[in-house]
């Protein structure tokens, strides 16, 4: 059986798409992941479900250099009480002293995930040269 050779040559360069990888790595500086940031603690204010108003006026961001190449928006709440994020139990329930339970409401996702998605569609129009700004 005769032994089939496969060759492969490639002629240009790379630059349209090393340009369009330059373009997306400075879409994302900090100055624009900051006003998401602003956005999403915004949203989460709005949507947090309020008794006192102190979980929905504590919400935070931090921009986080995870490494070189990796920017994280972290979204923090700062109202701890005896130990326990009053955040999270909103979102997901919990036990009452009396031992009933109350139930927890989903307000985290749909608060951030419009913010998700404008992030995707700028990132787009930037890449493309599209972008408004």
């Amino acid at each position: 059986m005769a032994r089939k050779v496969v060759g492969i040559e490639q002629h240009g360069s790379w630059s349209d798409t090393e340009y369009l990888l330059e373009r997306c790595k400075n879409f994302f500086g900090l100055g624009v992941l900051d006003k998401y940031g602003q956005m999403g603690v915004d949203a989460l204010e709005i949507t947090t479900p309020k008794k006192t108003g102190l979980t929905s006026r504590s919400w935070y961001y931090e921009l986080v250099q995870e490494s070189k190449d990796k920017i994280v928006i972290r979204w923090n709440n700062s109202n701890i009480q005896n130990g326990v994020h009053v955040a999270v139990v909103l979102q997901l329930g919990h036990a009452t002293k009396s031992g009933s339970w109350v139930e927890g409401r989903d307000y985290i996702s749909p608060a951030l995930e419009p913010i998700f998605e404008m992030i995707g569609q700028n990132a787009l129009k930037e890449i493309r040269g599209t972008a408004d700004e």
